[in-house]
């Protein structure tokens, strides 16, 4: 048996063997793993994702003849269906959450769920309303939400950039009215509702909505918003990411500049422009930020700025539940082959 140095020598020589051996094995299942990805991800991209919606939300139904996601919105290979008999052949199947709350509908833990099928939990409201999930624990695959941290992400809408800057959007010129909000879920406890109130000592706001018992159209709602100089796009809750067409529709599309109140500026600043918008939260108290609107209704200049966006993007709003649908498709291939919530 060798001793001393010799010993020493050899047992260097032994360790550095079994760590080359070792680094060489994590290389090699590195490489499978990685090859068994990217066919697996190959064999995704090569045939049809079928998407079965368990239920439409909120009852309403949307046509599915023929190649939706293709013929609407480019996306090839990516089936949807509503029929609950074809559950088997479904690669993941869609649960809304507001039926599942209110136990409208039931999900189909008695069926024989395939192996590889998985299941996604879909909700736009703010998380903090969607009650108690734990009834729902060890059933979902996957998440569906506005919050960038869900699986698939489903915004209320984006801007999209302009392929070169281009000044093609006019600024209504029939502004008369100083703000206007349209509201209907109106309560006391919501800040909201408590900060309308004060501005509404300085500033003259127009409400619309079921509240003031001022309904507006379809057709009605971006005209009337745009004679206002500031729409109030106050969220119903403070949520992380939780931004909804109060910003998209009802001030981006109408033309008017949206004062926000919901998540904190960071949230609107990681999908809007920092002058686009101004955030309740960027003054002391609800009577500066009224002043301030006001000094901006008197100063063209410094008004239009909050329109210079408008040169590079375009808006886009998501509303119709089969391009979300459809969206999914192009991720698939991405989803972790194991996970349950």
């Amino acid at each position: 048996m060798p001793k001393g140095p010799m010993a020493r020598c050899i047992n260097r020589h032994h360790i550095l063997l079994m760590f080359f051996l070792t680094i060489n094995l994590i290389y090699s299942w590195l490489f499978v793993s990685n090859k068994q990805y990217h066919n697996a991800t190959a064999k995704y991209l090569n045939r049809s994702i079928t998407i079965l919606f368990w239920h439409w939300p909120y009852g309403i139904h949307y046509n599915l003849t023929g190649d939706v996601c293709l013929n609407d919105y480019g996306i090839p290979r990516c089936v949807l269906v509503d029929n609950r008999s074809l559950f088997e052949n479904a690669d993941l199947v869609v649960f809304h959450h507001d039926e599942l709350r209110k136990q409208k509908v039931h999900l189909p833990v008695d069926h024989p769920r395939p192996a590889s099928q998985r299941w996604v939990w879909l909700s736009l409201e703010a998380l903090p309303n969607t009650a108690n999930l734990k009834a729902f624990k060890n059933l979902f695959n996957l998440t569906m939400s506005y919050h960038p941290q869900a699986d698939i992400t489903v915004p209320y809408g984006k801007l999209i950039p302009k392929e070169k800057p281009i000044r093609d959007f006019v600024i209504p010129i029939n502004k008369c009215h100083e703000a206007c909000w349209v509201v209907s879920n109106y309560q006391k406890r919501h800040r909201r509702s408590a900060v309308f109130q004060e501005l509404k000592k300085t500033l003259n706001v127009q409400v619309y909505g079921r509240f003031t018992r001022k309904p507006l159209s379809k057709e009605a709602l971006l005209p009337t918003i745009s004679r206002c100089y500031f729409y109030l796009a106050f969220e119903n809750i403070e949520s992380p990411h939780y931004i909804t067409e109060k910003l998209w529709k009802n001030a981006f599309q109408s033309g008017t500049v949206p004062v926000v109140l919901g998540p904190p500026r960071k949230d609107y600043e990681a999908v809007a422009p920092p002058k686009s918008f101004i955030h309740v939260d960027d003054f002391n108290s609800t009577k500066d930020l009224a002043m301030y609107l006001r000094s901006l209704i008197k100063d063209p200049e410094k008004y239009n700025v909050y329109f210079t966006w408008r040169q590079n993007y375009t808006v886009k709003l998501y509303t119709d539940w089969r391009e979300r649908l459809c969206n999914i498709c192009p991720l698939y291939g991405r989803f972790p082959a194991q996970k349950i919530y």
